[in-house]
């Protein structure tokens, strides 16, 4: 049975362990907490990410550990799947990759070649860079992002539009291919170029849908303030094949963890070489006036004094995240304007929200 690595087994990491464990790999997972790994080997972890917890309770070749080395010694076929959270600059914060990096490096050069899969979101030639410090160890450093959306993860990593890889060498992406037709239940595109043509890739497809996004509210907003149906002329743009209706519907602006902050990446990185990225910069700014035009449309049609009801406020429907949620973005700024609201939703959301906003809401557990 071929082995495989992954180092970083969160929501994320853990979706992907579990379906190259179901495609028939002998997957060995690293996390560096100690109760988090005990519960995925006992089977006793709770996830609200839909089918984790049944694909858990059934996998075979599946564990975790808190040992890098042993993880190191397990494959030679290493995804490296960390947090890279943003920093106030809006650039990734690469510490837990570096951190990684030096480990490895202390534990000197391999005998065999090693293949680091690097699946964390990363600022483009960031990866060059990991690859330089790695090459007197016997690695090769490839980056391998995943499209994928928070409550269908498994679904996605299964079923993907298309497979992008940046190759650190062809052998390596040779390999990477093959483990993607294997553990797929469709025929996905295989995208392989260089690791940084693969990185912009990664976050300039999310500023395409978060400028498609902006771009249908703008135009609902517009045919709103005409008093029309935006729903109505939003269909009949997506109809055209050159459009396509997907992300083109009337709603709140983006959100979450994974589009504000690649969309303003892509900007920043594109002012680093001198190439200013204005798509994304308009992008960013119809999404903050799309907002302020929900809360004033709301405010001047809905009278104050009937209570009202949300029953969802994280950053789409079926999640608990509410990381730049246009959602609770919205209800914040109606309740600041004197509206009695509830919102109705899951516990771990109301904790999230009760702590940042206290006693500006009702709370109520959804059933």
């Amino acid at each position: 049975m071929e082995k495989i690595s992954i180092i970083g087994i969160g929501k994320l990491g853990l979706c992907f362990s579990l379906t190259l464990e179901q495609a028939g790999y002998d997957v060995l997972g690293c996390d560096i907490n100690p109760e988090y790994v005990r519960k995925i080997n006992q089977k006793a972890l709770k996830s609200h990410e839909q089918g984790v917890e049944s694909m858990l309770q059934k996998a075979v070749n599946f564990s975790a550990t808190t040992n890098l080395e042993k993880v190191l010694n397990h494959s030679n076929v290493l995804f490296v799947v960390v947090a890279t959270p943003s920093l106030d600059s809006g650039r990734y914060d690469h510490s837990q990759i570096d951190n990684l990096v030096e480990a490895l490096q202390s534990y000197g050069q391999q005998t065999e070649q090693k293949h680091l899969v690097i699946c964390c979101t990363t600022m483009p030639g960031y990866c060059d860079t990991v690859e330089r410090q790695l090459k007197d160890y016997n690695y090769t450093v490839s980056y391998n992002p995943e499209f994928i959306a928070q409550g269908t993860i498994l679904r996605d990593q299964s079923s993907p539009d298309m497979v992008l890889i940046g190759e650190g060498s062809k052998q390596a992406g040779d390999m990477l291919e093959k483990i993607y037709i294997k553990h797929t239940s469709n025929e996905p595109r295989i995208c392989r170029m260089t690791r940084t043509e693969a990185e912009i890739c990664k976050i300039a497809l999310n500023c395409f849908v978060t400028t498609k996004i902006s771009f249908a509210n703008m135009i609902g907003d517009i045919v709103h303030k005409s008093g029309g149906n935006p729903h109505t002329v939003l269909e009949a743009i997506g109809s055209d094949s050159r459009v396509g209706l997907r992300y083109l519907g009337y709603g709140y602006g983006y959100g979450g963890p994974c589009f504000p902050r690649d969309n303003r990446a892509l900007s920043i990185y594109a002012s680093d070489i001198g190439m200013p990225s204005d798509i994304s910069a308009a992008t960013d700014k119809i999404n903050k006036k799309h907002l302020s035009f929900q809360v004033s449309s709301f405010i001047s049609s809905i009278d104050p004094q009937h209570p009202l009801v949300f029953d969802s406020v994280t950053y789409k429907p079926g999640t608990t995240i509410i990381e730049e949620s246009q959602q609770l973005a919205f209800v914040v700024e109606v309740a600041k304007a004197g509206y009695d609201i509830t919102i109705r939703e899951h516990p771990d959301t109301i904790g999230q929200v009760r702590e940042l906003y206290g006693d500006l809401f009702k709370y109520e557990v959804r059933k």
